[in-house]
């Protein structure tokens, strides 16, 4: 059937830019989708670098206001992957112009700019999308397959880590374009609104909503040159956060995030253990997931790994032939044809600003716990299941 064109007007150009990119040109070619994504324009304030982008990515036109391009006839979906400290004025004002937005994560830089972008997608009831695209993993697919069709049982145990190294010189400025993340004016936060807010995310999707925190954080290098002032200023962002919680099902976690774990640039790691089986996940061995579950047959019981590239796997009869793998960037893509198929459904592909909100009332307590030095309560946890 003849697909229906849906423009999109993409802000920011950066990393999170080209991943979307390429999601919104492959979606359509690989899914039966209702909707042909059409990169209709890009924004970003340098009129040549991103001039540049569109050029290689097939945009039609730039703009250097985000303004203009949300207020364009012609721009239905307004795509935000420019830094945090943007996502909540454009959102709200997208919504307002009626336009579907998908935003970048987390949400936004505290819980109070999320509940402002929730309730303005809400009030416009336009489609709305958070790209955490560790849920299009097909193995982390197939993991919440299992977990739906209770083959763990009752849930005991859930611990995840994301560990990076790319902080550690002391000669590294903050803030900027690049360095952004290490300014909290920019970012919100440091590793808990990054790194963690991914765990969270995936962990609020697999295993249901938090209840209460335990954490600890640390800024290891307490001033750096900033990019902006050419100062040397206060660090205000977190190097390495973790905290112990527990969720309303009643298992118990662990959660842990720096970038001070030298050797390790992008190790994301979750394990689950239930009553009866348990399974572990690796990013860097994105395509497997290694499960254990008790009531096999005792002479041969112990953990298989189970490599999901097979046509009954999540996602992949739209790749290749079985035993070829896909990689990072196919998350994107699976998410841009997931939301492409529920607006053909009149609805929104989770997670949805509602759950990227539930993930920031997390990390806003995990924050706050880190301060207080006791167990904080999560704010109201509401998740869409997909």
């Amino acid at each position: 059937m003849p697909k229906t064109n849906l423009n999109i007007g993409l802000v920011g150009y950066g990393f999170m830019g080209r991943t979307h990119s390429n999601a919104f040109r492959q979606a359509a070619q690989f899914f039966d989708v209702p909707y042909r994504p059409v990169l209709k324009a890009v924004c970003a304030r340098n009129a040549e670098r991103a001039k540049a982008f569109a050029e290689n990515w097939g945009y039609e036109s730039v703009e250097t206001d985000w303004r203009f391009l949300v207020e364009r006839k012609d721009i239905d979906v307004v795509d935000i992957a420019s830094p945090n400290d943007t996502h909540a004025e454009i959102a709200v004002a997208a919504a307002g112009a009626g336009k579907m937005v998908l935003c970048e994560k987390p949400l936004g830089r505290n819980a109070a700019e999320a509940e402002a972008m929730v309730e303005a997608v809400e009030a416009a009831r336009v489609a709305n999308m958070v790209w955490y695209n560790y849920r299009r993993v097909p193995a982390v697919v197939l993991l919440k397959f299992l977990l739906d069709e209770g083959r763990f049982g009752r849930i005991f145990h859930y611990r995840a880590k994301f560990l990076q190294d790319w902080t550690i010189s002391r000669d590294l400025p903050q803030g900027g374009e690049g360095l952004w993340r290490l300014d909290v004016a920019v970012a919100g936060s440091g590793v808990t609104g990054d790194l963690l807010a991914h765990a969270i995310d995936t962990a609020l999707w697999l295993n249901g909503p938090i209840a209460e925190v335990a954490a600890m954080t640390e800024t290891f290098i307490k001033e750096r040159k900033h990019n902006l002032t050419g100062r040397i200023e206060p660090v205000g962002i977190d190097d390495a956060s973790a905290f112990l919680c527990r969720f309303q099902n009643g298992s118990l976690a662990t959660f842990e995030a720096t970038r001070y774990a030298r050797g390790h640039k992008a190790l994301y790691t979750l394990e689950i253990n239930g009553e009866h089986a348990s399974a572990a996940w690796d990013l860097h061995d994105l395509h497997r997931i290694q499960f254990f579950d008790h009531r096999d047959e005792g002479r041969l019981r112990g953990w298989r790994s189970i490599h999901v590239t097979d046509g009954d796997h999540p996602y992949m009869k739209r790749w290749w032939v079985p035993g070829l793998q896909i990689g990072y960037e196919h998350t994107f893509i699976h998410q841009v044809a997931d939301f492409l198929q529920a607006l053909g459904g009149g609805a929104s592909a989770s997670p949805d600003f509602r759950d990227g909100l539930a993930t920031d009332y997390v990390t806003d307590a995990v924050l706050k716990s880190a301060k207080t030095r006791r167990w904080e309560n999560v704010a109201g946890q509401m998740t869409n299941d997909q």
